[in-house]
């Protein structure tokens, strides 16, 4: 692999990574190698798989683990880094918070078979929700998820600006 290559795609990631409000591993050399990986599966497949994930090589079965995968923002909420720890939370960067080892989130046997989701409340329509949607008081960004995410991608905001939105 070409290194100016790996170096150009590393600021690349650095520069989206920080404007959307997410922060890469302050280890170089570990951001390098796993960096090397994705363009490797990029050649091998046609698409960022997941360094430490097995790819199956049919991008409808890998949707869930084409970095940034799915798993990425609850990893980062509960353990302060994402599964192969590219990225890492604020408190992680800034050395408040110790990154945790992080299980494995995807389900054996893929993305067809997720976890299940939790118990759905009712909405305002009547109808359950898998999740919980998120609002950002700031800009109005919404987002169906667990928790908020930690800063909001298109304003910045900080996750406490978000509010539930729906239920």
């Amino acid at each position: 692999m070409n290194p100016s290559t790996i170096e150009q795609t590393c600021d690349r990631l650095k520069r989206e990574a920080e404007a959307a409000g997410y922060h890469l591993n302050s280890d170089e050399a570990f951001v390098r190698d796993l960096v090397e990986g994705l363009l490797t599966n990029e050649e091998r497949y046609g698409y960022w798989a997941c360094p430490c994930r097995l790819a199956s090589g049919v991008k409808e079965e890998d949707l869930d683990i084409i970095c940034p995968c799915d798993y990425r923002d609850p990893d980062l909420n509960d353990f302060g880094a994402c599964y192969c720890a590219l990225y890492v939370s604020g408190e992680v960067l800034d050395g408040t918070r110790e990154p945790e080892s992080i299980p494995d989130r995807r389900p054996p046997g893929g993305p067809g078979t997720l976890a299940p989701d939790p118990k759905p409340t009712a909405g305002p329509s009547g109808r359950g929700l898998a999740y919980p949607v998120w609002r950002c008081r700031v800009c109005g960004y919404l987002c169906a998820r667990e928790e908020p995410p930690g800063v909001c991608p298109i304003c910045k905001a900080k996750k406490e600006r978000f509010e539930k939105f729906m239920e």
